[in-house]
């Protein structure tokens, strides 16, 4: 079954502003890695963060710790 994208959350809203304003961040995974770029686009379980190292990536939301801008 599809996890529902529930796009009036105030966390989904937050990362489709940083999306638009096309805003640098930095993502820490609970690894500990941080990875610096910009978010493409999300979904219920993954965003997709372009980086100048690594070109785009996507990551898991459930290994994010925290992002920051």
């Amino acid at each position: 079954m599809a996890e529902e994208f529930v796009t009036g959350l105030p966390s989904v809203r937050q990362i489709q502003n940083l999306i638009r304003d096309r805003q640098e961040i930095e993502i820490k995974l609970l690894t500990g890695d941080i990875i610096t770029g910009w978010l493409l686009w999300q979904d219920p379980t993954c965003v997709c963060l372009e980086t100048n190292q690594d070109g785009k990536r996507q990551i898991w939301k459930q290994a994010i710790a925290f992002l920051s801008y």
